[in-house]
């Protein structure tokens, strides 16, 4: 079973410079995977949080479930992330630092059909990092261009 639902967060490699990366399960209502199937969710304005020692996502839109009658989610309710304790304890001890976060990447549904979020130790980029990256994509576009003109 082949699932056609990955939604990204585009914006932030744009924003953020990877430390490393995470695959983290979610505690999901009912509605709440029948809407991510309808791919009826938004990551761009996401971020995770430590709450007593747990990994939560805040801010996650997942749309209401049209279906749901009065057992409905609410749509930007803080969801806990599903991580082992050694990948917990790594990313505890990093965001500590100044100028770190663990931000959404992307959203999906793997093989078994359960949803999954691609989670990223990040550290924020400067102003002039930025300008650097989209330096360098306009260098390689252009690159790319002469190539295929030969």
């Amino acid at each position: 079973m082949s699932s056609k639902i990955n939604i990204k967060n585009r914006k932030a490699s744009f924003e953020y410079e990877f430390i490393a990366t995470f695959v983290a399960g979610m505690s999901l209502l009912g509605t709440e995977i029948k809407s991510i199937r309808n791919n009826k969710a938004n990551i761009s304005d996401a971020h995770c949080v430590f709450i007593d020692d747990e990994l939560y996502v805040k801010s996650l839109h997942i749309a209401e479930y049209t279906n749901g009658g009065y057992i409905n989610h609410e749509p930007k309710r803080d969801r806990k992330l599903l991580l082992n304790r050694q990948e917990l304890n790594k990313m505890l001890g990093k965001v500590t630092e100044k100028g770190n976060a663990i931000i959404p990447i992307r959203l999906f549904i793997n093989e078994k059909g359960k949803a999954k979020l691609e989670i990223a130790l990040a550290k924020g980029k400067k102003v002039y990092d930025k300008r650097e990256s989209i330096k360098e994509k306009d260098q390689k576009r252009d690159m790319d261009r002469i190539r295929n003109m030969r």
